[in-house]
Formats: structure tokens, C-alpha cells, sequence
């Protein structure tokens, strides 16, 4: 699912086809729970129906908008702010704020891959990165910002999880 300000799109990722449009507010990041579609809308996290498009419940997102990624993982939502360098992990029935992981990067997305979080992307210069999604193996989803892309990423080969630092939220960074 790629957001774009009005609507969701899903489409395949091996064509690049477009499958299908939802009408609902969609800024930033979105994550499935395995039932529903978590959708970034500013100030708030919309709950929403994939089959109906229909919007089923809202809490707030953290710090009131500025939010840069969404994943699923654990059982919550876990939320990127860009500016403020966090990764919050919420409640999904009242958005409280449960755990907050600092980064030393911008957060451009968020995505949870092999029971891990935290993890770095480095992209060519001058490559914007507004969202990341991982394809649960090998490989990651990015938007490409003003570019209207979306960019097909190997996900890089490390020795260890430590060599990220930590384990939590996955974060692709720009300085």
C-alpha cells in the first residue's frame, strides 16, 4: 500500500500495476495487523476496513502530526517521527505512547523484519526516502518522496544484529 495524501494504492510490486485505490485520508505510513489497514492521517491514526475502505476507529498519533512511518509489530503500532529522530511503539486502542526508541538519524519509515526494528539504509546521494516497507525477506519497499516513486531496495547483508546497534523499529534515515 502506497499512501498519497487522499487515497491508498495497492499495487504489485513485481509490475508496478495498480490493483486498487481506498479513499481515505493517507499522509504517511501505513500497517496491516494480519485484519485491518492502520492508515497516518496528520494528527491521527485511522483504523480502517481494507475489504470497505470504511474507517472503523481513530486514535491519536504521537506529538499531534508530523509522523513519518507506521508498522505493525508485537501486537501494536509503532510510529516514526522524522523530526523529532523517535520511533514510538503505541496502544492501538487509545494511541498512548507505551515505548520510545531515540535515533541519531532522521526516520523516514519504519518497517519490523526478522523480529528486529532498528536498521539503517544508505542511499545514493540526492536519493530521497518518504516511507520504507520491507517484503519480509530480502528486500525493501521505499517511497521516493516528491518523486512519486517507489523504489525496490536488496535489503543489505549483515554479520549480526548488533551491527544496527539495536533491536526496535526499522529506520531509514536521511541526514
Amino acid at each position: 500500500m502506497v499512501a498519497s495524501g487522499d487515497k491508498l494504492n495497492a499495487f504489485d510490486p513485481a509490475s508496478g500495476k495498480l490493483l486498487r485505490s481506498i479513499n481515505v485520508a493517507a499522509h504517511a505510513g501505513t500497517a496491516f495487523d494480519g485484519q485491518h489497514l492502520f492508515q497516518l492521517a496528520e494528527d491521527r491514526i485511522q483504523k480502517v476496513d481494507p475489504k470497505t475502505g470504511r474507517v472503523l476507529a481513530t486514535i491519536p498519533a504521537p506529538g499531534g502530526g508530523g509522523n513519518s512511518g507506521l508498522a505493525w509489530a508485537e501486537g501494536t503500532p509503532w510510529v516514526g517521527q522524522y523530526g523529532d529522530r523517535k520511533i514510538y511503539q503505541i496502544d492501538p486502542q487509545t494511541g498512548a505512547i507505551l515505548r520510545t526508541i531515540k535515533s541519531d538519524r532522521f526516520v523516514t519509515g519504519v518497517t519490523w523484519v526478522d523480529g528486529e526494528v532498528l536498521e539503517s539504509l544508505e542511499m545514493p546521494p540526492g536519493v530521497e526516502v518518504s516511507g520504507l516497507e520491507s517484503d519480509g525477506g530480502k528486500q525493501f519497499f521505499c517511497g521516493g518522496g516528491r518523486s512519486g516513486r517507489v523504489r525496490t531496495v536488496r535489503r543489505p547483508k549483515r554479520s549480526s544484529a548488533t551491527d544496527c546497534g539495536s533491536k526496535g523499529p526499522v529506520d531509514s534515515a536521511s541526514n
